[in-house]
């Protein structure tokens, strides 16, 4: 099979990854109108192709809150990524941080903080759900510092969790429990499964033997039910800064007037994100709100962008757009699922190729200086 797009790796996935699982990644709250948005509305934007340019010695390198990346990319924080393949997070952290850009770690991710950390050697990022029990986050803070992470990266839109009704017919819970149907997925592949046999990380690894009274599964489905905070406010931001004390990133970003807030909180950078259209269905797409946003605050605080990234040429229009760093979350996870650490490689560099012809052929040699002026302005739906 040749591996050309980010397409081939999603369909090799899907034929090693147990069913639950593939979907609870590859899909939306709802009936997916944003989550389908998120990808279609990057279709709208045309690029302007450039003749007769000097395109030798192109650079793709940039920086991402003053961390050298090799491309203005980063792996987003994605929920379960070691339920895709065994041992996922520890994984990918290894491909992103081989391939020169960053990793996220999730709160809610199989393989612990200490896990990734052990089994990496440069500082990944890790994302944090601002939870009910204080104590609890206390730790998981001090935990990422003592892991030495780069930069911590809160995530604001999640005070209440989005239906998503294709994990509900599946019957995927948190944590999940196999039924019959489920173990039949499970043992259709074997691949997989053989895998998962070999590695001692199945449970929620930042919370089980870290929380009073959480010690086994039937434990960590009540607490996790009960703990995201519908009274999060901003607030809460001046008490993690104070307590975490390093680069901090403030992610669910859709808005003109809440990316002003958060610039205000003194972050180091927020995230245009719509949580994979995961949340609230019938949101923006987030490259649709990029350029608002970007006119907003794009002069007070850093901007990146996450959500509907299938290709290097997306990438390019979000940095177009003023986008300073974009994230990947399926587009990993794909490649994860299909061939484990050698998938997230290929992904990425099945994107750094995309981007560098992408950019070449619009004219530009390097990746700051790509700009508005290399889009043609699209129909009414983008504005920019």
């Amino acid at each position: 099979m040749h591996i050309l797009e980010i397409k081939d790796l999603q369909k090799l996935a899907q034929k090693r990854v147990p069913k639950m699982f593939f979907d609870y990644n590859h899909s939306g709250s709802w009936s997916e109108s944003t989550f389908k948005a998120n990808v279609e509305d990057f279709k709208k934007i045309k690029f302007r192709q450039r003749i007769a340019v000097d395109l030798t010695n192109r650079n793709l390198s940039s920086k991402m809150i003053n961390r050298n990346v090799t491309m203005p990319v980063a792996l987003a924080p994605t929920g379960l990524t070691g339920m895709q393949h065994a041992d996922g997070e520890i994984l990918a952290a290894q491909a992103a941080e081989d391939f020169g850009i960053p990793f996220t770690l999730s709160t809610m991710s199989v393989c612990s903080i200490e896990s990734v950390a052990e089994n990496t050697k440069k500082p990944f990022w890790f994302q944090l759900y601002v939870m009910r029990d204080k104590k609890f986050m206390e730790r998981l803070i001090d935990r990422a510092k003592a892991a030495n992470c780069g930069a911590l990266v809160v995530t604001m839109d999640l005070q209440i969790l989005g239906q998503r009704h294709i994990d509900v017919r599946n019957g995927l819970s948190t944590p999940p429990k196999l039924s019959p149907k489920h173990i039949y997925q499970v043992l259709t592949r074997p691949r997989w499964c053989l895998k998962m046999l070999q590695t001692k990380n199945h449970f929620f690894g930042n919370v089980v033997g870290h929380v009073d009274g959480v010690s086994d599964v039937r434990s960590l489905a009540s607490w996790i039910s009960e703990q995201f905070d519908p009274s999060l406010d901003w607030d809460e931001i001046d008490w993690i800064r104070k307590r975490w004390g390093g680069k901090l990133i403030i992610k669910g970003i859709l808005d003109a007037d809440d990316a002003i807030r958060a610039a205000q909180t003194g972050a180091d950078a927020i995230i245009v994100s719509n949580h994979g259209g995961r949340q609230l269905d019938g949101a923006s797409s987030t490259i649709n709100i990029l350029p608002a946003i970007v006119d907003a605050v794009g002069k007070l605080v850093e901007i990146h962008f996450d959500g509907g990234i299938r290709s290097g040429q997306d990438v390019a229009k979000a940095i177009c757009l003023g986008a300073k760093g974009t994230y990947i979350g399926r587009a990993f996870i794909y490649g994860l699922g299909a061939m484990g650490k050698m998938g997230v490689t290929k992904a990425l560099e099945i994107i750094h190729k995309e981007l560098d012809m992408t950019m070449a052929l619009c004219g530009r040699r390097d990746i700051k200086d790509l700009n508005r002026e290399n889009l043609y302005k699209p129909s009414s739906e983008i504005k920019f």
